[in-house]
């Protein structure tokens, strides 16, 4: 049976976009990761800076999502992250968020599928569950609420 847990809610800041050109897949871009919170009941800590979200944005504004960053615990553990998903929505709701305005969440797609690494053996459960994530983009952060697949 499938269930979810909740994980923790992130708030990872993000840099400007860095848009290499229109390559065979799509526009492919890049947005540095420079830190960032993270809290949830059993994990609290921060997003270290590095780390990047390398992106394809298909024809029809799919943006096909890549991230990989660190956190830190307040203990000091560190965790990698691997982050792929998918962010669209309608032109005009798409567009708004381009433009750096508050869309509220409900009005596009925006989920990740989240794996773990990490050599903390107090958090080596990490290394062995699926969390997804279902975010939320602003004009210089990502807000993820993330779950654990149970």
């Amino acid at each position: 049976m499938l269930s979810v847990r909740p994980l923790f809610h992130a708030r990872v800041d993000v840099g400007e976009v860095l848009s290499i050109g229109h390559t065979p897949l799509g526009e492919r871009r890049v947005i540095d990761i420079l830190g960032g919170t993270f809290l949830g009941e059993r994990l609290a800590g921060r997003v270290r800076p590095g780390g990047a979200d390398w992106q394809v944005i298909g024809v029809d504004g799919t943006a096909h999502l890549d991230a990989r960053y660190t956190l830190e615990t307040d203990e000091g553990a560190l965790i990698q992250v691997r982050s792929q998903g998918l962010r669209h929505g309608p032109p005009d709701v798409l567009a708004r968020i381009a433009a750096g305005e508050v869309v509220d969440p409900v009005a596009y797609y925006f989920r990740t599928a989240l794996r773990f690494e990490t050599a903390a053996a107090s958090l080596d459960w990490l290394n062995r569950i699926l969390a997804v994530g279902v975010g939320a983009r602003r004009a210089r952060a990502v807000e993820l609420d993330v779950h654990e697949i149970r």
